[in-house]
Formats: C-alpha cells, structure tokens, sequence
C-alpha cells in the first residue's frame, strides 16, 4: 500500500521515498540488493503489505508509511536562538 512501482529503462533501481506533498526524502538505491533485502527494507520502512491486490488497508495504515509531521514549538518555547516565537491563531495552518 503507497507503494508504487515505475520502470525506466537504462535507470539504475531506486526507492524514492516521498512527503504527503510528493517532495523528495530519500533515495535508496536497489541495485546491489536481492528480492529479499528489498522486501525487508520496505516493511522496515514502515510499508503495509495487502494479503491481496484488492484486500482493504486497515485505517491506521493508510497514510502508512508516513512520518509523523514534526511537532511546533508551544508558543512560550524559545527557538534555537533564544527568541520566543510569535503567538498564532489556533485556526492558523502553518503548511499551507
């Protein structure tokens, strides 16, 4: 699940890991690696496998394997400078 495979031909085999907003993360290449390496690597990444193409995704895995967005400072922290942040409306989304 949220997995999806592309052949280029001529590439070298690649995992290209990505953010909910398809920005790249990672890159793992896959040439030196066996089937199996492969496979470990991807359920050690966090990745649902289906018992089938059309079996349902239990809900805790949909977003799997996403990492969970890094959390914001409260409002009364300072930041790494020693400044304390700017106080925002709790409606405010600070990813958009």
């Amino acid at each position: 699940h949220n997995l999806e495979m592309k052949h280029l031909p001529g590439a070298d085999p690649e995992l290209v890991l990505l953010s909910h907003r398809y920005e790249e993360l990672e890159r793992i290449a896959l040439s030196d690696m066996t089937r199996e390496e492969i496979n470990q690597l991807v359920q050690e990444l966090g990745f649902y496998r289906k018992e089938t193409p059309d079996a349902p995704v239990p809900e805790e895995f949909q977003f799997a394997p996403a990492k969970p967005l890094p959390t914001l400072l409260p409002p009364e922290a300072p930041t790494a400078d020693g400044k304390t942040p700017p106080k925002r409306d709790k409606e405010e989304h600070l990813d958009l």
